[in-house]
């Protein structure tokens, strides 16, 4: 290798199809790494605005330093020569994620913002880096005119923006939603390493046969050996999820003090509660105070017609069916899985009186007629904070319309010791409704 400050590389400039194809796909890599970089590290440090903030700033830097370190190398050595090994490092580190965070997010569990920042870390920055490296080894390695740079620089930043917002989409809409994380990783994983042999393959037949040396050769079988191990731990590896829905980590545990007790975890935090044996044991606090509502609400074993936002474990439909019989209900869940694992495994079931409308809750309200419900229940919850949108005026206004005139709106909260947040949504509550208590 040359160390010469404008060296392009031996075999003349990269044609514009490869360049845009290579820049194209790392570019999507990147951003399909930062969408499941979430959910990687959810099950262990929770799903937050510090999670969230950790993944966007962990890629915003792996970005940052890999394109300059890719810049770098690019005015010293054949830029040709370093596209391969940079995209074959990228596909080894990306099968090593998962082994990385399965076993650093057990020493790593909670929701410290030094665990979530390290974790996030370990997770993406390394291969995201390597594939930050890849657009700028790609644009020296195509200049062959100066004249054509801002041409060379401006067409290969539109492909690379084009393939990172292909990638953000296609793995949220379509990815995520078909598959685990696991398989879209080794997908991915095997994507970069056909890329990387495709480059390699390239370089080798056009560099007018110039030998690789030693070290390169070594360095090249590390890689693959890593990538491999990689790949074949991730069927033995200690999965954190029982079932991966499209918003969560769901975990279903034994309660080991009463053997029909059943915990329903979402992303290292625990929801619901059920006894599959007594639907009227509430083991939440919060619950029980529902309860005693549901209690106080009608005469005993009076049916009542009950709209839920949010389903979780489904520990309030069950108690309201066991406890007034003939009631009905309608249940809004964003996540169709979980009501999968609901009925499943928590005992919910589903009938002509309990149905299930999936979706967001403040749209599917909009459907219910006016003062058709005696209760609306607001459980409904991203992680530790209430979903905004489910908590302004006009989102009242509308569950007011729904009840009846004697009609109850329950709304579970959380918030912290200050309670600036309660105290805010008891306000916009009580400018609906004439009777408010907290």
């Amino acid at each position: 290798m040359s160390p010469h400050p404008n060296i392009r590389g031996q075999g003349g400039p990269l044609p514009a199809p490869v360049a845009g194809a290579l820049v194209f796909i790392a570019s999507g890599a990147v951003l399909v790494l930062e969408v499941t970089g979430l959910r990687l590290v959810a099950p262990y440090v929770g799903l937050s605005l510090s999670s969230n903030s950790a993944v966007i700033g962990v890629a915003l830097a792996a970005i940052a330093y890999g394109a300059w370190t890719g810049g770098w190398l690019a005015d010293r050595f054949d830029p040709r020569r370093l596209l391969a090994p940079a995209l074959l490092a990228a596909a080894a580190a990306t099968a090593l994620l998962l082994p990385t965070v399965r076993y650093a997010g057990q020493l790593l569990r909670g929701s410290d913002p030094g665990n979530v920042l390290l974790l996030t870390m370990l997770t993406l920055f390394l291969p995201a880096a390597l594939l930050s490296a890849v657009t700028p080894l790609v644009v020296k390695a195509q200049l062959g005119d100066l004249a054509m740079a801002g041409r060379v620089v401006g067409s290969l930043s539109g492909l690379g923006t084009v393939g990172g917002i292909t990638a953000t989409l296609g793995t949220g809409f379509v990815l995520v939603a078909a598959f685990p994380t696991s398989v879209i990783l080794l997908g991915l994983c095997g994507l970069l390493t056909l890329t990387g042999a495709a480059a390699l393959g390239y370089e080798l037949a056009t560099r007018g046969g110039r030998p690789w040396q030693p070290g390169q050769r070594g360095a090249v079988a590390v890689v693959a050996l890593l990538g491999v191990t990689g790949a074949g731990l991730a069927p033995v590896l200690p999965e954190p999820c029982d079932t991966e829905t499209a918003y969560h980590c769901a975990v279903v545990t034994v309660d080991p003090q009463r053997p029909s007790g059943r915990t329903l975890w979402l992303n290292a935090a625990e929801h619901s509660y059920v006894d599959l044996a007594d639907p009227g044991y509430l083991g939440f606090e919060y619950v029980r105070w529902i309860g005693a509502l549901v209690d106080a609400l009608a005469p005993a074993g009076a049916p009542i017609a009950a709209a839920h936002l949010g389903v979780g474990g489904a520990t309030l439909p069950r108690y309201i069916e066991a406890t007034r019989p003939g009631s009905t209900g309608v249940l809004f869940e964003l996540d169709a899985d979980l009501i999968t694992v609901a009925t499943d495994r928590l005992g919910l079931r589903l009938g002509p009186r309990l149905r299930v409308v999936t979706g967001d809750a403040r749209v599917g309200v909009t459907g219910l007629g006016a003062a058709t419900m005696d209760l609306v229940i607001g459980d409904a919850f991203g992680h530790l904070a209430v979903l905004w949108h489910l908590t302004t005026a006009q989102f009242v206004a509308e569950i007011r319309r729904v009840l009846r005139p004697d009609g109850v709106y329950v709304l579970n909260l959380i918030d912290q010791p200050a309670g600036r947040f309660a105290r805010a949504e008891a306000a916009t509550v009580a400018s609906v409704f004439r009777y408010t208590a907290v």
